[in-house]
This record gives structure tokens, sequence and C-alpha cells, in this order.
């Protein structure tokens, strides 16, 4: 991969430097932070580009085949711990927090709801991955016209890259049991971005973990997907299952999906830190298309074309159309045996699409069961 790109803003004033001198080092940090709060981030932390532990780590998961059919996460061998090979001239790397937090009592409500659509809070609104990468865009813009040109990349989900591990080198957050970022003044509800510089930026520290003897995460994960603190198997996670996972899903797994057809919350819903968490009223991630009260019905009924429309700009679009039907089916196998329920199932009975049809068929089977016991 090429070296970093150099910015071509053209040069403002230097913070803290007199014209034609290097900037400060610890100030141009103070004012990379000031810049990033002024843009929305609510965590700015910088780490250094050692991850030495995490790879060791990473590596034994893959080892495992614990990351499912994501083939991606071993594709590029070591660049995701390396981000000095990932993104040559790479020394220091700016990591960033927005929150999306929700309100924690809908979320339990909707679950509780077998007729209702639960969709993971992150995936309500829109896409979050064009907003923080066009604010991270600006960050740099901006410290280019006060420095002048330097080399950086903007990362969002978009490469090899171990977001959690570098938030936490940067001292965003703890990597906690069920594998995310946890912050203890703010919980987990929270992006991660990136914008790898070649600035060498006074460091922060690592953020402390905090779970202590904590396994709540562990204990309430639907289909037993954390095996251990900090080992996630992706081949049973609900969020790899619908969004990740083509094909089938494995009929004993179904049952325990529950009505959740796009991600999963358990984990992050049931922690205590997240108490702390802050709500957000970020236009972009407020739910649309109701999706936050949806009925399990009325989604299925989604044609393509209008699954395509109202999933514009949405993270929702990647799981395409079928799988969103297979999703939804499941859920309705397992929801309360209404006619609303069975005749969702009915209209797609003789649907074309294989996978969609076996699990409309299984669905219909589970109420059949039902109501013949």
């Amino acid at each position: 991969m090429a070296t970093l790109p150099t910015h071509s803003a053209t040069p403002g004033p230097t913070p803290d430097a007199t014209p034609g001198t290097a900037p400060d080092p610890a100030a141009l940090a103070r004012r990379i932070r000031a810049i990033a709060r002024e843009l929305g981030f609510q965590r700015v932390g910088i780490a250094g580009v050692e991850l030495g532990p995490d790879e060791d780590h990473l590596r034994d998961w893959l080892a495992q085949g614990l990351y499912g059919s994501m083939e991606w996460m071993a594709r590029h061998g070591d660049k995701r711990s390396r981000p000095d090979e990932l993104v040559p001239g790479t020394v220091r790397v700016i990591s960033v927090g927005l929150d999306y937090g929700q309100d924690p009592e809908a979320a339990w409500a909707t679950l509780a709801d077998g007729t209702r659509a639960y969709v993971a809070r992150y995936a309500l609104g829109r896409d979050y991955h064009k907003l923080m990468r066009n604010r991270l865009q600006t960050l740099a813009d901006r410290i280019a016209a006060e420095i002048g040109p330097f080399g950086h990349r903007v990362f969002v989900d978009s490469a090899p890259v171990l977001e959690r591990a570098l938030a936490r080198n940067a001292g965003l957050g703890w990597i906690g049991k069920h594998t995310c970022l946890i912050d203890r003044d703010g919980g987990s509800w929270f992006f991660l971005g990136e914008v790898y510089v070649d600035l060498p930026l006074p460091i922060d520290a690592p953020a402390s973990a905090h779970c202590g003897t904590c396994t709540k995460c562990i204990d309430i994960c639907p289909t037993g997907a954390i095996t251990g603190p900090n080992r996630l198997d992706a081949r049973r996670c609900i969020s790899y299952l619908t969004i990740e996972h083509e094909g089938t899903i494995d009929p004993e797994l179904r049952p325990l999906i529950g009505n959740r057809i796009f991600g999963c919350d358990d984990c992050q819903l049931i922690c205590p830190w997240n108490k702390f968490a802050r709500r957000t009223d970020e236009p972009d991630f407020r739910a649309r298309n109701a999706l936050d009260t949806a009925t399990l019905p009325a989604l299925f009924a989604w044609t393509e074309a209008e699954f395509l429309q109202r999933t514009e700009g949405s993270a929702i679009r990647r799981s395409g159309h079928a799988r969103w039907l297979r999703n939804i089916a499941i859920a309705l196998g397992n929801a309360p045996t209404t006619p609303e329920v069975i005749a969702a199932l009915r209209s797609r009975e003789g649907i074309e699409d294989p996978v969609v049809r076996e699990h409309v068929e299984w669905a219909l089977a589970q109420h059949e069961a039902r109501m013949q016991a």
C-alpha cells in the first residue's frame, strides 16, 4: 500500500511556533483535541503503533477459526495490528469516539415484545461511516491549515484496523469482556474512527480495565457466543449471523435469536457501565422508518424495491433484501402465534429464493407444532 498521502491544504498559522518552525508536539496535540471536540467527537486520544499483545490475541482467534466466514479478517495478515505496515510512514494514530446512545428501556421493551422487530441501536438511523469519515477529514483539513502539509489516512471501518486496541491505547476506554470498548464515564454506546498520521505527537496513557468480576455480558448472551472474557465465537454471535453470514442459519440457533433481525445489543444493554452512557440527539442517528417500533409482519412485507429505497444511506442495506427476509422469517417463527404472523409467513411461502423459503418453512413448522401441542 502506498505511503501516507500528504495533505495539500494551504499552510496556516502553526500552533505555538514561529513561522517556518515545526509545531510544538504537545501544543499540536492539544489543538487536535480541541478541534475534534468542536467537530462533535466526545472522545479523542493519541496512540502509538505498537500492538504486540493484541496481535498475538488476534492470531490465536484466527487460528481457532472463530471468525466464521469473515475471511477478510485474516486476508491482510499482520497489517491489521501493524499500522506502519498498513500505511507506511504512520507513527501515531488519532482515535476518536462519537456517541450514539439510545434509550435502553425502549430497547428492552422491544426485545420483550415478540411481535416487534429488534434492530441494533447503531443501525436505527443513517449509516455512521460517512458522517464520521467526513468529520475526520475535516479534522485533517484543519490540522493542515494550521501546520502545513502532513501525511495522513482516515479510517472508519474501511480497512484492516484494530480500532478497539488503538482506542484503548489512546485512553478512550478498555476492551470489555464482551470485546466492546467501555468508557467508565460514558459506557460503550459510541462509534470509533481513526486518523493515521506521520506526526510525532505525544501519546496518551492507555485506559485501565474496570470489568472486575462482573460476567453479566457473558451470562446474557442469547447464543453463548461470548465463550469467556474477551473471547467471542463469531459463528454463534447474532450480530454475525444476521449481518455477515450468508446462507442458512443453524436450526439450533434460530430459536435463540428471538426477534433480533439485524444485530444484537444484549451484552451492551446489560453492562453496568452503560448507566453512564450519554444519550445523543445527533439527527443522523434518529430512528428511520419507525425501526424502533416496527412490527415483524410490516417489515416482512417490504418488496426489494421498497427495501432498497427505505435503507438508502443505512447500514442495514449491506445485508441485502434476501438476508433481511431470512432474518425476519426466523423472528416470525419465534413470534407469538397470531393470524397476522401466520399470514405474513404464508405470503412468502413460495418465494423463489431457496434460503428464504427454507426459513419460512421452518417458521411455519414452529407455529404448527405449537398449535398441535
